[in-house]
């Protein structure tokens, strides 16, 4: 059995996949404690997160680099389900190190064009 490379993650194995199952993650929680969608936007403060966290929280935390970004891009590059992901950037905001913004919307949140361009940035992403 070959494991990974570490750029792809803890937990993968080249021929399995995931090792561990995505909501142990998160200790099983499926709630987020902050009000986090798919297009709210996280941002670090630049504090550092008090208390013992996760490696998945260190990743997401430096997914964001400085930028907003959004909670499907961190999803996407953590190879995680959305609910697991924002009960880790929920966790992050609770501990200061992470601001969310709620997305401002010009369009209908399933509007066709916004979804197109949604998609456009997450496949220049990856």
């Amino acid at each position: 059995m070959s494991v990974a490379a570490p750029q792809d993650g803890p937990w993968l194995d080249d021929a399995a996949g995931r090792l561990v199952r995505p909501y142990t993650v998160s200790n099983g929680r499926t709630k987020p404690s902050a009000p986090l969608d798919l297009l709210s936007l996280v941002m670090p403060t630049g504090a550092l997160p008090a208390g013992q966290l996760g490696p998945e929280h260190s990743q997401a935390l430096g997914l964001c680099d400085g930028r907003p970004t959004s909670v499907a891009e961190i999803a996407a590059q953590l190879r995680l389900p959305a609910v697991v992901t924002k009960v880790l950037l929920a966790d992050l905001v609770d501990c200061g190190a992470l601001t969310a913004k709620a997305p401002g919307f010009r369009h209908h949140p399933t509007d066709r064009s916004l979804l197109e361009a949604v998609l456009d940035g997450l496949r220049r992403r990856l």
